[in-house]
C-alpha cells in the first residue's frame, strides 16, 4: 500500500475550509494537507440556509453547537415559507422533521388523507412541530424534548458564510493543516495525467499526492487543467442569475427561510443577527439585470451595500472525481439554492470522498463509485427543486408559463406519479428529502392524490378524528410552553 501522504486544497471559502476542518480531523496525523487561498476567488459571504445534516455536522467536529451560533451570527431554521408559489397571495411551509406520527401503526399521512376525505382533518401542517414552532415565532431543540409532541422536529442554521468560513480556518489551522497564499500560475502533471504540483505567482511550487478544487464557478483543477465537461441542467432549471446583497437585521428574527415567488424567478430572505440576506434567482430570458435589481430592492428598507449580480449554471461536472483530483463546491456543480443544498452537497461529497478514501494510485473503481454516487445526491436535489416550478399555476408572466412546460427527468415524472395515485414517496436510506418534506410541498402547491392507501381503509371516523385531535391539540399546547426564538438566541430558556 502507498497511503496518501499529501492533499492539497485549491481554494478556501465555505468549501475549502470545510474541507481543511474534516480532513485534518480525520486524517491529520496520517497525511500532510494544504491548503492554497487566493485572495482574487474571494467568497461570496452572504447570509446562507442550510439543511438539518448541518447541525450534525458541526457536532461530528467536537464544536459546541451555541458558540458556533454566536460566531457566525447564526440563526435558527425550522424550514422554508414558500409565498406566492402556487398562485398568488398563497403560501405554504415546508418544514423539517416529522409530519404528525403513526395512527394505529398505520403512517400518519396517509390516515390525514382519509379523514381529509372524510371532511375531518386539520391542515396538514397543523400536525408539523416545526410549522407550529415557527408560526409561533418559538424554538426549541427536539433533541431536548424527546418522547414530547415536538420530539419529531428538526432544524437547521442560517449562517453568515465568510463567519463560517473563519471558524473553519482557525478550527483547521489548529490541527497543523498548512495555510500558503497565492495565486496558480500553472499546473504541471504526471505521465499518467494526474496532477503533480501547483507553481503559484510567488514562485512556490506545491506537489501532492491527491488535489481538491475548490476554485468555485472557474474550477481551476477539474475544468480548466483536467477538461472535465459540464453536464448542463438549464433545460430543467431555467433561471441563470442571482441577484444579491445584504440589507439591516430585522425585528422579532423569524426562525425560518422566506422564498418568495416573483415575476421571473424566486426571491429569498435569511434572517442572520447581524443582518439578513436577500437575494432575487432569475431568469435572463425573462428578466434583464436591471428589474432584477429593481425588484429587489423594491422589498429591502435599508440595504447595506449596492447589489451584485452573480451568473450561474445549473448543472454538475461529469465526474465530480478524476485521476488524483476532487472537485467540490461550485467547482462541483450548482443547483439554485431554493432548497438550501449548497453546504450539504459539499459535505456530502467529503463524506463520501473519506469513504471511499484511496491510495496514492487512487484506483479508478473508487472514482467510479464516487462520481455514481455524488451524481445521484445531485438528482435528487434537482427534481426536489423542480418540482416547485413544474407543479406552479401560475399564469401571470412568461416565466411561469415557460416553467409548465419544463421537461421532466424520469426520475421526477415517476414521483409525481406514484404521489398521485396514492399519496407514496419512493424512498432511498439516505435520501436528503424525507417523505415528509415531498408531501409537504407536493400538498402547498395543491396536488393531491387521487386516494388514499387501502391499508387505512379500517379505521373508523369516530377514530381518526380523535387521534387528530389530541395530536393537534398536543403539539400546539407545548409550543406555546416554549421560548421565542429570539429569546433563545440570548441563552434565556425560561
Amino acid at each position: 500500500m502507498s497511503q496518501l501522504g499529501s492533499i492539497v486544497i485549491l481554494g478556501g471559502g465555505t468549501a475549502g475550509w470545510l474541507a481543511g476542518a474534516l480532513l485534518s480531523q480525520h486524517l491529520g496525523q496520517s497525511c500532510c494537507i494544504t491548503l492554497v487561498e487566493s485572495q482574487e476567488l474571494g467568497t461570496i459571504g452572504l447570509g446562507e440556509s442550510t439543511v438539518p445534516p448541518f447541525v450534525g455536522l458541526i457536532k461530528s467536529l467536537g464544536m459546541d453547537e451555541r458558540e458556533f451560533v454566536q460566531a457566525t451570527g447564526a440563526t435558527y431554521k425550522l424550514g422554508i415559507e414558500f409565498l406566492d408559489w402556487q398562485h398568488k397571495q398563497t403560501r405554504y411551509f415546508h418544514p423539517f422533521g416529522s409530519l404528525g406520527a403513526r395512527i394505529y401503526s398505520q403512517d400518519f399521512y396517509q390516515c390525514w388523507l382519509k379523514a381529509r376525505a372524510q371532511g375531518i382533518a386539520a391542515p396538514l401542517q397543523n400536525f408539523s412541530p416545526c410549522q407550529v414552532m415557527a408560526r409561533e415565532g418559538r424554538f426549541w431543540p427536539p433533541g431536548m424534548a424527546q418522547h414530547t409532541p415536538i420530539g419529531g422536529a428538526n432544524y437547521a442554521l442560517h449562517v453568515d458564510a465568510s463567519r463560517v468560513a473563519e471558524v473553519l480556518k482557525t478550527y483547521a489551522l489548529a490541527r497543523d493543516l498548512k495555510h500558503q497564499q497565492g495565486q496558480v500560475h500553472s499546473v504541471s502533471r504526471r505521465d499518467n495525467g494526474f496532477i503533480h504540483s501547483l507553481k503559484l505567482d510567488t514562485g512556490i511550487e506545491i506537489e501532492g499526492d491527491f488535489f481538491i478544487d475548490c476554485t468555485g464557478f472557474k474550477s481551476l483543477l477539474l475544468d480548466k487543467t483536467l477538461g472535465v465537461e459540464f453536464e448542463d441542467w438549464s433545460a430543467y432549471l431555467p433561471c441563470d442569475r442571482a441577484v444579491v446583497l445584504r440589507g439591516e437585521a430585522q425585528s422579532g428574527v423569524v426562525p425560518y427561510t422566506q422564498a418568495r415567488a416573483r415575476d421571473s424567478g424566486w426571491s429569498w430572505r435569511i434572517p442572520l443577527q447581524h443582518r439578513t440576506g436577500e437575494g432575487y434567482v432569475y431568469a435572463s430570458a425573462f428578466c434583464s439585470d436591471n428589474k432584477a435589481c429593481e425588484t429587489l430592492l423594491a422589498g429591502i428598507k435599508q440595504p447595506l451595500e449596492a447589489p451584485r449580480v452573480l451568473p450561474f449554471t445549473t448543472g454538475h461536472r461529469r465526474e465530480f472525481w478524476r485521476g488524483n483530483c476532487l472537485g467540490l463546491g461550485l467547482a462541483a456543480g450548482f443547483i439554485e439554492p431554493l432548497e438550501a443544498t449548497a453546504i450539504h452537497l459539499i459535505a456530502r461529497g467529503l463524506d463520501f470522498f473519506l469513504r471511499f478514501l484511496p491510495e496514492a494510485n487512487c484506483h479508478p473503481s473508487l472514482s467510479r463509485a464516487y462520481n455514481q454516487r455524488m451524481s445521484a445526491d445531485f438528482r435528487e436535489v434537482r427534481d426536489f427543486v423542480q418540482l416547485h416550478y413544474v407543479t406552479s399555476q401560475r399564469t401571470d408572466s412568461a416565466f411561469w408559463r415557460h416553467c409548465q412546460q419544463l421537461p421532466l427527468a424520469d426520475s421526477l415524472q415517476e414521483r409525481i406519479e406514484l404521489f398521485k395515485a396514492q399519496g407514496l414517496v419512493s424512498e432511498q436510506g439516505d435520501d436528503l428529502f424525507r417523505a415528509s418534506s415531498w408531501q409537504a410541498v407536493f400538498e402547498g402547491m395543491g396536488i393531491q392524490p387521487r386516494h388514499y392507501s387501502p391499508k387505512v381503509a379500517h379505521l373508523q371516523e369516530a377514530q381518526l378524528k380523535e387521534e387528530l385531535q389530541k395530536t393537534e391539540a398536543a403539539i400546539l399546547a407545548m409550543v406555546k410552553t416554549l421560548p421565542k426564538h429570539e429569546a433563545f438566541l440570548r441563552g434565556d430558556m425560561g
